[in-house]
C-alpha cells in the first residue's frame, strides 16, 4: 500500500511523492455500505491547501486501481499538524534537486510553533547561504520566494511548519 502511495507525485511540486512529502499519515480497511471500505488519512501542509482535492482525487484513482477495496474515501485529518519534519530524506533531496530549499527541522517543541521571521535558506543550485528572503508569500502559503547572492539565482524554500 505505501508502495503505491509513494507512486502519487504532489499536484505542485511532481518530484515529490505524497508519502515523501509527509502528508499521508496512515490507512486502515474497513466495511461500508457498499462492501470492503479502504480510507487514507491525508495531512493538509496547512487549512485550505489548493491541492488537497487533486491529492485527493489521485489517491482515490490510484487505489481503485489495485482493487483492494470496493470504496476508497480520503479523510483530511487534523489529528497531528503537518510539519516540514515530515518531509522524508528521499523528499529533502527529490525537492533540493528540483530547486527548492530544504526546509530547516523544526526539533522538538518547535512544531506548529509560529515563526516571526524565516531562516536563512540554503541555495539549492549552489549550496550557499549568501540567500535573502525576497518574498515570504510564495506560490502557495507553504512556499517563500529566496535570492542567492553567489549565484544569483531565485529558489524557492519551504516554510518551516
Amino acid at each position: 500500500m505505501w508502495a503505491a502511495l509513494a507512486e502519487i507525485p504532489d499536484p505542485e511540486i511532481p518530484s515529490i511523492s505524497l508519502v515523501d512529502l509527509g502528508v499521508i499519515r496512515g490507512f486502515a480497511f474497513g466495511t461500508g455500505p457498499g462492501g470492503r471500505r479502504l480510507t487514507v488519512e491525508l495531512l493538509p501542509t496547512f487549512v485550505g491547501c489548493p491541492a488537497i482535492e487533486v491529492m485527493r482525487d489521485q489517491i482515490v484513482e490510484r487505489l481503485r486501481e489495485l482493487g483492494l477495496a470496493d470504496e476508497v474515501v480520503v479523510d483530511l485529518s487534523f489529528a497531528e499538524p503537518w510539519t516540514s519534519d515530515r518531509i522524508s530524506p528521499a523528499g529533502r533531496e527529490a525537492l533540493r534537486s528540483s530547486g527548492f530549499a530544504q526546509p530547516p527541522p523544526t526539533g522538538p517543541g518547535l512544531a506548529g510553533e509560529t515563526l516571526t521571521v524565516l531562516p536563512i535558506a540554503t541555495c539549492p543550485y549552489c549550496g550557499s547561504r549568501n540567500t535573502a528572503l525576497e518574498n515570504a508569500f510564495g506560490p502557495t502559503l507553504c512556499r517563500a520566494i529566496y535570492h542567492c547572492a553567489d549565484c544569483r539565482q531565485p529558489f524557492e524554500a519551504f516554510k518551516p511548519v
